[in-house]
């Protein structure tokens, strides 16, 4: 992907990944804009950036995404690239009943949601000389995390929509790119500073420098093994990780 002079959308971004992931392509010269449902953030990260720019979207709300969405195409008609980054991550217990406010909301935010953008916005991008839609996955749609059932399956969903879609353009101005993070030190399950977890900072550097090439999905080192986890003996894999998990840190 060229990594400048793109009109770039960036959901979630006005903290952890998204708000890395905005600053840097900020600095390489691109037009970004940030949403989020959270005001106070989207401003903080304005205002530490000038010359970026903000809305405030409700991703688990289609009237909002279909409002912002015009919006979008009305204000920035080069808008070229979109970033699907918005996520909620909440622990749940499969093996117990599960809340069903919970249930909606993560499928909603971080399935629905990104499909229900990006067909908004998908004939506008088709327009455009050189387009990308970028989901961010996780290394838990290919080994899921047990205490975190439903978020994994959204990610693991998620995954196999970008294969449908990447599929379905062919051939096209667009580009379907799928980011798969590892651990990193963001505010989901509070892993700002949790030691295990890949620091935000080094992600980032690490995931500009691979955007920047012509691959189809972005991996940083820490997310190969576990990306790599595929085939018929994976469930051996999965209770190996998920035992390590569970040890004290």
């Amino acid at each position: 992907m060229n990594l400048t002079g793109n009109t770039i959308f960036i959901t979630g971004g006005g903290s952890g990944i998204g708000r890395g992931l905005a600053e840097a392509l900020h600095k390489l010269g691109n037009q970004v804009i940030i949403s989020g449902r959270r005001k106070g953030h989207l401003e903080a990260t304005t205002n530490a950036n000038p010359g970026m720019k903000s809305v405030e979207l409700n991703v688990e709300d289609p009237a909002s995404i279909a409002l912002v969405s015009k919006r979008l195409i009305a204000d920035f008609p080069k808008l070229n690239v979109l970033i699907n980054n918005a996520g909620v991550m909440q622990p749940d217990d499969a093996a117990s009943l599960i809340d069903d406010a919970l249930l909606t909301s993560t499928i909603t935010t971080n399935l629905l949601g990104p499909i229900r953008l990006t067909s908004a916005l998908i004939e506008h991008l088709k327009k455009q000389k050189k387009a990308a839609v970028i989901y961010n996955t996780s290394v838990l749609g290919y080994v899921p995390l047990a205490l975190t059932a439903v978020y994994s399956s959204t990610k693991a969903a998620l995954h196999a929509y970008t294969l449908s879609q990447r599929y379905k353009l062919r051939g096209t101005s667009v580009n379907v790119l799928e980011l798969v993070p590892p651990w990193v030190q963001t505010d989901l399950m509070n892993s700002s500073e949790n030691p295990r977890a890949m620091p935000l900072r080094e992600f980032i550097d690490e995931t500009i420098k691979v955007l920047g090439t012509d691959t189809e999905e972005i991996l940083v080192e820490r997310a190969k093994p576990m990306r790599n986890n595929v085939g018929p003996n994976e469930g051996a894999f999965v209770t190996q990780f998920n035992d390590l998990m569970q040890q004290p840190q």
